[in-house]
């Protein structure tokens, strides 16, 4: 396994598999919706409201959980160069999640590439990882604010009913790889949050 070849998406991950292990973080509780900007992308997006922000604290020992899982699983270690743009959650297994890394197609090698290794790497994970639950993935490229976004759903089916979906969305920017998660097991948070993902804009 080439660290350098996973490592532009691999946080997708490291949320949804510590989204099992851990399903509790402390936030900042925020009954109204809010609207964010980033300035590094040009990005505005509306938050929608009942969701929480999720604590850098508590985040890292998310991050930390998945890594291991990763590692476990290929044996190598991982380095994670990603930066947290926001997290926010909405009761347990509800969260939106974006953040951005380095990746140089001079250094990193092509982006679709990667793309495309990581996903395969992410569904083997999970399959090593979840032997009694039933996974199926989709990839697409999907338009948001008139860019075109690569996109990689999962949907996990647990012997005990629940079933959870991961929306990851991802592109490059000169030499920065954005990306934006959404992970849900309440279809109607899930739609708040696809909604406020595809209403959002990029100047």
């Amino acid at each position: 396994m080439n660290n350098n070849f996973i490592a532009p998406t691999i946080f997708t991950f490291n949320l949804l598999l510590s989204l099992l292990v851990l399903s509790s973080c402390s936030g900042q509780t925020s009954k109204e919706s809010q609207t964010l900007h980033n300035e590094d992308f040009g990005w505005t997006i509306t938050i929608p409201e009942d969701f929480v922000n999720v604590s850098p604290e508590e985040w890292k020992k998310m991050q930390n959980k998945g890594l291991d899982a990763i590692e476990n699983t290929y044996g190598e270690e991982v380095v994670n160069q990603s930066k947290i743009v926001f997290v926010f959650k909405n009761a347990d297994f509800n969260y939106m999640e974006s953040n951005y890394q380095p990746f140089d197609t001079q250094i990193d090698g092509d982006y679709l590439e990667s793309w495309s290794g990581v996903n395969e790497i992410v569904f083997e994970t999970f399959r090593s990882q979840m032997p009694n639950a039933r996974i199926d993935s989709i990839s697409s490229v999907e338009k948001v604010s008139g860019l075109d976004f690569h996109t990689f759903k999962i949907k996990i089916d647990f012997p005990n009913g629940m079933i959870m979906h991961s929306l990851m969305y991802s592109r490059l920017f000169d030499k920065k790889e954005f990306s934006l998660n959404i992970i849900y097991v309440d279809e109607k948070q899930g739609e708040k949050m696809i909604d406020a993902w595809f209403n959002s804009r990029f100047e």
